[in-house]
């Protein structure tokens, strides 16, 4: 046993002041007169005898009550560690506030007794006790150590929020708190259902600080989700079916049957589909989404299931133009077959222009830039291609029956890749096509189709040894046309020039004509059509400015319920715009100037983080357990501050002193109310 306040025990010498009254006090005898001697000898033996055992006893239960008040107020306790941790307190308490803890516990959200527990946390704490209150938010004032008035304060203003924040990051938050306290005793508590794919405790490595887990559960629920959607292409086109993927996930262990989805779109609301998806598994759906007008586009897909649902719904947002530029830089004269082949898709814009009349500012307003028969590619130009490309542009190339290879070789090469050796005028026929390139994969409707292949009256031979991907190919196994892909965009080269009299291809129109296509549609550019709250906080915008037209503008980006001023930094042509967390709800935002005018719109969903319901039970956290890390487990309905209590100061027994002492008080007192002496 130990005390909290030993010193009090010097109290304990107050035992003296009723011994003292004892022994002056009962020594005082009252003289009785009888006649007969022999008589009043017995009685005064007797009376004596009787009288000095209660004054002893009474003595006895005085002294008694006296030390039990004295260890009441000395605090005894039985310490369940084998050192106390005495004085002030620096505590950090975690609420995890994320979407799982909206589960219900019995008739309540867990984030709810979560609250009650942190709140029972504070209370088992002095008052010169200081404390810190943080969530899965790790929001600026939740950085600093507060009185225990203001942590119980902070702890009530505590909501769900969107935030899915590992545990190693709530950790080393708080231990970077503690380290300020100027105190030697740092608790850590750590409240949470602890779900697995974010409770990473073999990632805090920490020995020293005390840290405590409160885990809590739910009443065990099943969700179904919308994980993410994406287009099969990454450009959408006017007046056709855009095929959009949906991903959609069971996390029970049962079969979902029937979880029909629903699309929302320019201004309508209809069901798309009906799934039956297995347990625990995902099933990759297809909607077909029409635009009609050219603008930015919203739509919403959703489900129905009960009771999670933050992760019902997908927004998404995208931008159909009503026309892709396309380029073609000639040297002498235009193609005929080029301007022909896009002249059936009103959606295709195409510009020619010479070699020597680049207008290289306008290069990343096209989808596709084909060099048609350049004999020479000056630097410049070789530059700014490569700029392009790497920026998400596709590039063709068609050289020159009689180009200059060394230009060709440096401009090549900085696109890593192969060079092209000396010109053979002979025929060839190209033998094969690679269906299984991206380029070609969805362009027939079987691979076995019979499809007339080009032939050409002379070519270059594309030295191997790189990365690239043969689309066609010779007889011979030489290379027809390679793709090499860029950072973001693609380059193609085909061997032969375009011109009529050299190559067939323009002539073979089930080819030529779906092969611009798709080169037009396809880069390597991750299409954003929908960012995740709470994680992508940085933007990329390309401004396409009008001629004269300054990037140095204010803009704010605007939803259903406020908006705000994003941060925002200009490199050149393109804004890196900061939100800083300060979307919170899922749904569309605009991107717009003080004039209201609407640069773009974003479509914001909550991290599916949290979506799969599965937790570590107590068993697993025990199993974690060390000197410095333990579980506190506790029922419902138990009092957590007395756990608390012990668990930090032990098992107190002033109680107990103060109880003593009141029964001794009363052992007294009837022993001199009904023991006549």
């Amino acid at each position: 046993m130990q005390f909290l306040f030993p010193y009090f025990l010097i109290a304990s010498l107050t035992i003296a002041i009723p011994i003292v009254i004892h022994l002056f006090y009962f020594r005082r005898f009252k003289q009785v007169y009888f006649t007969n001697v022999r008589f009043l000898k017995e009685v005064k033996e007797e009376s004596s005898a009787r009288s000095k055992l209660r004054n002893l006893l009474v003595l006895l239960a005085r002294c008694l009550a006296i030390l039990a008040l004295v260890f009441a107020f000395a605090q005894p306790f039985l310490p369940q560690q084998s050192t106390v941790k005495q004085g002030e307190k620096a505590v950090s308490i975690y609420i995890d506030n994320s979407f799982s803890m909206s589960s219900l516990s019995e008739d309540a959200p867990i984030v709810e007794k979560a609250k009650q527990r942190a709140r029972e946390i504070v209370n088992a704490y002095a008052a010169d006790d200081r404390f810190q209150i943080i969530t899965s938010e790790m929001e600026g004032r939740q950085l600093h150590l507060v009185s225990k008035e203001d942590a119980l304060g902070l702890i009530e203003e505590i909501k769900i929020a969107p935030t899915s924040t590992k545990l190693s990051e709530i950790f080393n938050k708080q231990k970077q708190v503690l380290q300020t306290a100027g105190t030697e005793h740092k608790i850590i508590y750590e409240i949470s259902d602890f779900q697995k794919k974010n409770t990473d405790l073999s990632a805090i490595k920490d020995t020293v600080l005390d840290i405590k887990l409160v885990p809590l559960s739910s009443v065990e629920e099943k969700n179904i989700t919308i994980d993410s959607a994406w287009f099969l292409n990454p450009v959408q086109l006017l007046q056709q079916p855009n095929s959009l993927l949906v991903k959609v996930t069971n996390y029970t262990n049962e079969k979902a049957e029937g979880i029909r989805i629903t699309l929302q779109h320019d201004g309508q609301s209809k069901p798309v589909g009906s799934l039956d998806i297995p347990a625990n598994s995902t099933i990759v759906d297809t909607v077909n989404i029409t635009v009609l007008k050219p603008s930015w586009q919203e739509a919403k897909l959703s489900i129905t299931d009960y009771p999670v649902q933050f992760d019902d719904h997908y927004f998404l947002s995208f931008n159909v133009s009503s026309e892709l530029n396309l380029l073609v830089i000639n040297d002498l004269s235009t193609n005929r077959y080029l301007d022909a082949a896009f002249k059936g898709a009103s959606f295709f814009k195409v510009t020619n222009e010479f070699a020597k009349n680049i207008n290289y500012s306008k290069l990343p307003n096209y989808k596709l830039v084909i060099l048609n028969d350049l004999k020479n590619i000056s630097s410049g130009l070789s530059a700014e291609l490569r700029q392009y490309a790497l920026n998400g542009g596709n590039i063709l190339v068609f050289p020159a029956a009689d180009a200059d290879l060394s230009s060709y070789k440096l401009f090549l090469n900085s696109l890593n890749c192969n060079e092209l050796s000396n010109y053979e005028a002979a025929n060839r026929e190209v033998s094969s096509i690679n269906l299984d390139a991206a380029l070609f994969n969805d362009v027939f409707e079987t691979k076995k189709t019979n499809l007339k292949l080009p032939s050409t009256q002379g070519n270059y031979k594309i030295l191997g040894g790189r990365g690239e991907e043969k689309l066609m190919t010779y007889r011979d196994g030489n290379t027809f046309i390679t793709q090499v892909r860029q950072d973001k965009g693609n380059l193609y080269v085909c061997a032969a020039p375009l011109e009529e009299s050299k190559n067939s291809l323009v002539k073979n129109g089930e080819i030529f004509v779906p092969m611009l296509f798709k080169m037009a549609i396809t880069n390597n550019v991750k299409q954003h059509l929908a960012y995740i709250i709470g994680k992508d906080d940085i933007i990329e915008e390309n401004l396409e400015l009008k001629e004269g037209e300054s990037a140095e503008k204010n803009y704010i980006i605007k939803g259903e319920k406020g908006e705000f001023i994003p941060q925002q930094k200009m490199l050149g042509s393109k804004m890196i715009i900061g939100i800083n967390q300060q979307i919170k709800e899922a749904g569309f935002y605009k991107l717009q100037s003080k004039q209201d005018t609407v640069l773009s719109k974003y479509a914001f969903n909550f991290d599916r983080n949290e979506s799969q319901l599965d937790f570590l039970s107590t068993k697993d956290l025990k199993s974690y357990e060390r000197p410095n890390l333990q579980v506190l487990d506790a029922t419902a309905s138990a009092n957590f501050t007395g756990i608390v209590t012990e668990n930090d100061k032990g098992i107190t027994l002033w109680k107990w002193c103060i109880a003593l002492a009141l029964i001794f008080l009363a052992i007294e007192a009837l022993l001199i109310r009904f023991w006549k002496g």
